[in-house]
């Protein structure tokens, strides 16, 4: 493999400027994000109920279904995972954990994940104003915040500048190109266009240069619709950034650790089968629209009209967000179980699954292939289907 790209630096590692993005409930784990490292990249776990990977911890937590036990389980399908992604690895790249701040257990999954070997913490679904804190005892473990315009940047960066710490790198996201939760306030709002990587990029040196930091100091990962080597040309040749993250067109690679459904609902996905709605998180969210999906989107008038705030209506039990429309009574945003639908994506349940999906086509169609194949095309243009 060839390429003309500078490599990726973080914290002394020379990786090629390939970073798989974190995708839950179990689609991101150790298998995939293994996989991703064996490359030289950035591979990423999804932390979010990483139970369902695990049938004994599944099996333990339907006798005691208390929040607590929950969590406790899901800290140990952290550790499990995070411990075979570093052994599978076998010394190479980077094997990072993705924590939405949205989640109520982010704290605790953060320090678990540290615990484990982690060698890099993903943040986003919020700003990760206090994340500094949650690795205290940990200075070796790299940080990646996840945003989507400069503004959100320089809040981010003034904070922890006034720690003494800055990101190893940021994680810029279009929310009109990702998948799964987005980074704007409504799904009118996703095509705003202070989000564009061009523009969000200037005026993000802008910011390094009013803080005094240098232009290469802190490496910017671009991140949505980026699974096309032209866009990654572009990105790393002309606009300035360093590396670009890849999420949808990994989930579905041989090596990714969902059921082969998955991989095929999302593969076979295109155009006006993508559908944008608000999640139950309170933020706009992008999908594939699958029988749930679209009786969903019927009904949620109606169920938005009876919403109301009752700690029963989580059909889980688990309480695993800080905000939930549905056990929330939030009437402006989604009515279902978030952690229920994702995880029947992950067994392939295309009937009942929520199946996150990114806006922009694939490397390889509707093509099931290697991780190895994929990264080969990110970083030279071989080997892709001509779309």
């Amino acid at each position: 493999m060839h390429n003309d790209f500078k490599p990726l630096t973080i914290r002394g590692r020379e990786l090629i400027p390939i970073v798989q993005g974190g995708m839950g409930v179990g689609i991101s784990a150790s298998s995939l994000s293994s996989a991703v490292a064996r490359e030289n990249g950035v591979g990423t776990i999804a932390s979010v109920d990483l139970r369902h990977l695990h049938e004994d911890l599944l099996a333990d937590s339907k006798i005691d279904q208390s929040e607590e036990k929950y969590d406790r389980l899901n800290r140990i399908a952290l550790d499990r995972e995070v411990k075979a992604a570093v052994e599978k690895s076998e010394g190479r790249g980077m094997i990072a954990v993705n924590v939405m701040k949205a989640v109520k257990d982010h704290p605790a999954l953060v320090r678990q994940a540290c615990e484990s070997g982690a060698h890099a913490i993903v943040m986003g679904a919020g700003l990760p104003l206090d994340l500094p804190e949650m690795v205290e005892g940990h200075p070796d473990v790299a940080l990646f915040p996840i945003l989507s315009e400069s503004r959100g940047i320089n809040i981010v960066l003034k904070r922890w500048m006034k720690k003494n710490k800055l990101p190893d790198a940021i994680v810029i996201e279009h929310p009109n190109h990702a998948a799964g939760h987005l980074g704007a306030a409504t799904v009118a709002g996703l095509g705003d266009a202070r989000f564009e990587f061009d523009r969000v990029l200037e005026e993000t040196f802008e910011v390094f240069k009013k803080l005094g930091l240098e232009r290469e100091k802190i490496p910017l990962i671009l991140a949505g619709g980026m699974a096309n080597f032209d866009k990654i040309s572009t990105a790393l040749n002309q606009w300035g950034a360093s590396a670009v993250q890849v999420g949808t067109a990994f989930a579905v690679t041989h090596e990714g650790d969902a059921h082969i459904n998955f991989k095929n609902t999302l593969a076979g996905a295109e155009g006006e089968q993508i559908v944008e709605f608000m999640s139950v998180a309170g933020l706009p969210a992008r999908g594939v629209n699958t029988p749930f999906l679209k009786s969903y989107l019927k009904r949620e008038e109606a169920l938005q009209a009876n919403a109301k705030a009752d700690p029963r209506r989580c059909t889980q039990g688990i309480n695993c967000l800080t905000q939930c429309g549905l056990r929330d009574g939030l009437d402006k945003i989604g009515q279902f179980c978030i952690d229920l639908k994702l995880a029947a994506a992950f067994r392939g349940e295309v009937n009942k699954g929520l199946f996150f999906r990114g806006k922009d086509p694939l490397p390889f169609g509707n093509q099931i292939r290697s991780v190895k194949e994929t990264v080969e095309y990110l970083l030279t243009g071989q080997t892709a289907l001509n779309r």
